[in-house]
């Protein structure tokens, strides 16, 4: 099963994991990452590079957070989200956004 970016990730967008993934899986949209599935070889090194812990195997996803499966391979495949393949600074005002919960409203989808 892929690997799974969380809403945790909205509005910090930490790239640490990025600079880690051997498949170069990860999607950038504005304010948030995801993981394209088809690419993700289940390897987990970005899992523990998450200062937020956004990240999760699929298998693992809270009840709460399933959703979010479907999502990364939706936006993944969104005209707007590219591929990242290198670390970059986090998000501008991302300190405060850190310990938030419940930031899926927050999430910014470019217009195709």
């Amino acid at each position: 099963m892929p690997f799974v970016v969380t809403d945790s990730c909205i509005q910090c967008k930490y790239t640490d994991c990025v600079s880690v993934c051997p498949m170069d899986c990860f999607v950038e949209g504005p304010n948030f990452l995801v993981i394209d599935p088809d690419g993700c070889i289940d390897c987990s090194m970005c899992v523990p590079e998450c200062p937020v812990g956004a990240i999760y195997n699929a298998t693992d996803l809270p009840a709460t957070l399933a959703h979010f499966e479907q999502l990364n391979a939706r936006l993944s495949r969104q005209p707007g989200w590219k591929p990242i393949t290198q670390a970059k600074p986090p998000l501008p005002g991302h300190e405060k956004w850190k310990d938030v919960a419940d930031k899926l409203p927050l999430l910014e989808q470019p217009q195709a």
